[in-house]
């Protein structure tokens, strides 16, 4: 790890018209990224925008550079300080696979590229949370957890002497973390996966979700990288994102960046995926309001409410979903920025007061509120005059007259809510508690405001996680139409939750470099010969950049050298031929041979016994089959176990095992079964077992919320 101490206090002390803006930061215009692959262009990336690391460091292995970015737009200099746009550091940690504790690749071995090789270099891009650096100047004491000085070996506080180890599982610790902002790796041939997006229902306080996957996908552009994938394992309002986006959206949340279904668990496929969206959100309303309960139901109830309340009508699934996240959008939006933190008013008089108050206090003026209207008698409207009145003693007018406002929909206990109309007479508001589904069928004239109108976004929550439930979840789902219908309806959501990987391609191979200087550019196919093992995949394809002049001589030995840089099994790769031209002079000019073709061929062989090292796949030394009775043919990240008499990995699902459920001590699979009996015990799962490989870890296995 890099102490970056000198740069630090610089980068701190320069003034926001100096730094990029994270909001535009890179440029996405045409012809404003790199040229080259991201292997090259990564470097220069480095070493045109970030702080330059000190030769000296911790841990070489684990070098980090940062960049500082304001948030918005500048501010001039004789403003005050709580005034000047908000700051964010951007780690990017170049880790050395080699002498790394994780060897291996989590990610690339569930979503399909297990087979790659090993890179030689892994590039981290991390925005914690606080708003720090990982390449600060401090670290927390291993026992105590008081912040010391790097350089500090005994701590102040209970003189602990600090090792190098501790510092090694501090920094991994912090590559681990779950609560950053962001976090992407990437390898140095360009494939890469996003760990994890964390926006303001997260611990953001300034970067929403969006404003982050923004920053990442126009950085993956600027720097080449191939294919990006990702996990969508989030959660929004506490629900599967991925199940309730794919059915208002009609693909993930991700999908807004360009993210396409990459791999589904249990051999799940891009039409299964398509189909399933389809079946769930195209499930007809009527079908579920015709069903004969006597009284309506609560779900019947709310799925009339909302078709009052929609200015079109709503007739599937996906219409019902869709306007209600829109409600709750808009609530949100219009919603003050109430929170711990003192609220300021918009000052409304001539008085050089400012009235502000917390949570605290706006919860406890509309329990106040809540308590007066439950002691009305019968079914009496009380108006916002008299209710006013009855509170004032306790709160100021503004917090009054801004209660008052918020106050329609308020949940004021289990079954009921406070309901508000205008008085027809009067022109003034007026407020009484009645039971849910008595106010969701409650008129109100045209003139009163949308607050009036519509329950607050509390009961908009609500209703969508019992929507959900009742509508969309396969494990609480309830039965509705016909048993096709229902069976169909519970196959798609299942299939919606199995269908976690998705991937973005960002088409390296159309990338030109003629702007750069007189050179040509095609990809390069590597085949290996002499292979020992069988059913090892070549590398990916390598893009070239070769002087318009280059030889045939060298342009093997720049094929050379560039995967002995990039993977760890191929430091003594001999390219022999080009296949197709194994009789060519290696003095030939290799542009009048290949002339525009765009791509090549290559024959090479590794010396020595490097290339069946532990090196040479990302799924590691491992050698276990896959072949379950859904179809899948490789580990997906689902929870397998393998037969004892076979030793073939099945899925625990599949096999008749719950996911919580302990597996058998002892497993024979259908095809070798036998009169042996399954007993129940704590035998491990393919996904709760580490690689026996020595400096292999978890890298990457716990994903956090997206959103």
């Amino acid at each position: 790890m890099v102490v970056n101490g000198g740069p630090m206090k610089r980068m701190k002390s320069r003034v926001t018209a100096d730094l990029y803006d994270f909001l535009t930061f890179p440029s996405s215009a045409p012809g404003s990224g790199f040229l080259l692959p991201f292997r090259a262009n990564i470097k220069t990336f480095l070493a045109r925008h970030a702080l330059v690391p000190p030769p000296s460091s911790l841990f070489p292995y684990l070098m980090t550079w940062q960049m500082l970015f304001r948030v918005g737009d500048v501010v001039t200099m004789d403003a005050s300080p709580d005034s000047f746009p908000t700051t964010v550091c951007l780690d990017v940690v170049e880790e050395d696979v080699a002498r790394s504790r994780s060897v291996y690749c989590d990610q690339c071995r569930v979503v399909g590229w297990s087979g790659n090789p090993v890179c030689s270099k892994r590039y981290h891009f991390i925005i914690k949370a606080d708003g720090n650096s990982i390449g600060g100047c401090q670290k927390p004491c291993p026992r105590c957890g008081d912040m010391q000085h790097w350089s500090e070996l005994r701590c102040k506080t209970c003189y602990h002497v600090t090792t190098a180890d501790d510092v090694e599982d501090w920094v991994y610790h912090q590559l681990e973390d779950t609560t950053h902002l962001l976090h992407g790796v990437v390898h140095s041939n360009g494939y890469g996966h996003l760990l994890r997006v964390n926006g303001i229902e997260g611990g953001s306080r300034v970067l929403s979700g969006c404003h982050i996957m923004s920053f990442w996908d126009r950085l993956c552009r600027a720097l080449n990288v191939r294919k990006i994938s990702v996990m969508d394992v989030s959660k929004k309002y506490g629900l599967e994102y991925r199940l309730l986006h794919a059915i208002t959206k009609r693909h993930s949340w991700y999908g807004d960046w360009g993210y396409e279904f990459g791999a589904g668990s249990f051999a799940l496929t891009l039409d299964a995926y398509k189909s399933a969206i389809e079946t769930l959100s195209n499930v007809s309303l009527s079908n579920i309001l015709c069903e004969g309960w006597k009284p309506h139901t609560r779900m019947q109830d709310l799925i009339l409410f909302y078709q009052s309340l929609s200015a079109i009508k709503l007739v599937t699934i996906r219409d019902l979903f869709c306007f209600l996240m829109r409600l709750i959008h808009d609530a949100r939006k219009s919603r003050p920025l109430v929170d711990n933190a003192p609220y300021k008013k918009p000052r409304t008089c001539a008085s050089d007061d400012i009235h502000s108050w917390t949570r605290a206090d706006v919860e406890r003026v509309e329990e106040a509120m809540v308590r007066v209207l439950r002691a009305v008698s019968g079914s009496n409207w009380v108006p916002a005059r008299s209710l006013r009145g009855a509170v004032c003693r306790g709160a100021p007018p503004e917090l009054l007259d801004h209660c008052l406002k918020e106050l329609g929909g308020k949940l004021a206990a289990e079954g009921l809510v406070v309901s508000t109309r205008c008085d027809p007479l009067s022109g003034a508001f007026e407020y009484r508690i009645e039971p849910q589904n008595v106010c969701a069928t409650t008129t109100y004239d045209e003139s009163s405001v949308a607050n009036a109108k519509c329950p607050s976004e509390e009961v908009f929550m609500r209703d969508l996680k019992f929507l959900y439930e009742s509508l969309l979840h396969p494990q609480t789902m309830l039965v509705y139409g016909s048993d096709g219908m229902s069976n169909a309806a519970v196959s798609s959501a299942e299939k919606l939750l199995d269908c976690k990987q998705f991937v973005k391609d960002y088409e390296p191979g159309k990338l030109s470099s003629g702007s750069l200087y007189p050179s040509w550019s095609l990809l390069c196919q590597l085949e290996l010969v002499g292979q020992c093992e069988e059913n090892v995949r070549d590398p990916p394809p390598e893009l070239l950049v070769l002087p318009l002049d280059a030889t045939v001589s060298e342009l093997k030995l720049e094929v050379a050298r560039i995967f002995q840089d990039l993977y760890l099994a191929f430091r003594k790769i001999q390219v022999e031929e080009l296949v197709g031209y194994s009789g060519v002079d290696d003095s030939t000019q290799a542009k009048l041979l290949l002339g525009s073709i765009g791509t090549m061929r290559v024959r090479g062989r590794c010396l020595g016994k490097n290339v069946n090292s532990k090196f040479r796949m990302e799924r590691g030394i491992e050698r276990w089959i896959v072949d379950c009775s859904c179809g899948a043919k490789d580990d997906d990240g689902e929870r397998m176990l393998a037969c004892d008499v076979c030793g073939v990995w099945r899925h625990t699902r599949c096999s008749g095992i719950h996911d919580w459920d302990a597996v058998p001590a002892r497993f024979v699979c259908h095809r070798c079964r036998g009169p042996t009996q399954m007993t129940r015990s704590s035998k491990q799962c393919k996904d709760e077992t580490v690689s026996p490989v020595s400096g292999n870890s978890d890298f990457g296995k716990n994903l956090a919320t997206p959103l």
